[in-house]
């Protein structure tokens, strides 16, 4: 089965009437405590020094806590070829890396996979309590997890279902989304963000055809 089929069986349908959508019935309603999101003005220059100097602080964080994971993610679209790379750093180590690439995805779908699956490896690593999910979409995550119907609620069930677990394995696990788009210039997300954009999507693509 090649990438592109991998990917698109998990977007297959939508229940408009999921009990788990309604209110107070929703993940981050039965959790609201559990949850974070941080982002950033991009037109005030104070503002994006505050939050850079908060990203360096969680990083240095990171490398010193062993149950901490931290996720940078990023996700391009370029001539029907969608790519998302993650890194998942903990205890000053880059403990897992992943490269994705799909066909005829739109970037929507690429995200919510790739929020999905890195969320997945991060609860599997031994004794983890915080997950800090760093990405340029917070907006487009908020608005996914307070929304009551969405036409991605297949992937979001999912990505639901794993995070119900992990908080109620430990009530101190907690899970933040902190927005970084590219014009921050912070160091680790673009890192992530240059691979993504210098994947080599035409010689993969071909790896994809040829099976």
């Amino acid at each position: 089965m090649n990438a592109n089929n991998r990917l698109n069986r998990v977007f297959s349908s939508f229940d408009l009437f999921n009990n788990k959508f309604f209110p107070r019935d929703r993940l981050i309603d039965i959790f609201p405590s559990h949850f974070s999101f941080y982002s950033t003005n991009r037109r005030n220059k104070e503002s994006i020094k505050v939050h850079i100097c908060k990203l360096d602080e969680i990083t240095f964080q990171v490398f010193l806590d062993s149950k901490t994971a931290m996720i940078i993610l990023d996700t391009s679209i370029k001539n029907q070829v969608t790519t998302f790379i993650v890194h998942i750093h903990t205890y000053n180590s880059l403990v897992i890396k992943m490269i994705h690439y799909v066909i005829n995805v739109i970037l929507t779908k690429a995200k919510l996979f790739a929020i999905r699956y890195s969320i997945n490896q991060a609860t599997c690593l031994s004794n983890i309590n915080w997950i800090i999910v760093i990405m340029d979409s917070i907006h487009a995550v908020k608005r996914i997890f307070n929304l009551l119907n969405y036409s991605y609620q297949i992937q979001l069930l999912l990505i639901s279902k794993k995070l119900r677990d992990f908080f109620i394995k430990d009530h101190t696990n907690s899970i933040e989304f902190w927005n970084c788009p590219s014009y921050e210039n912070w160091t680790f997300y673009n890192l992530v963000n240059k691979e993504t954009k210098n994947f080599d999507r035409k010689h993969e693509y071909n790896k994809i055809s040829n099976g």
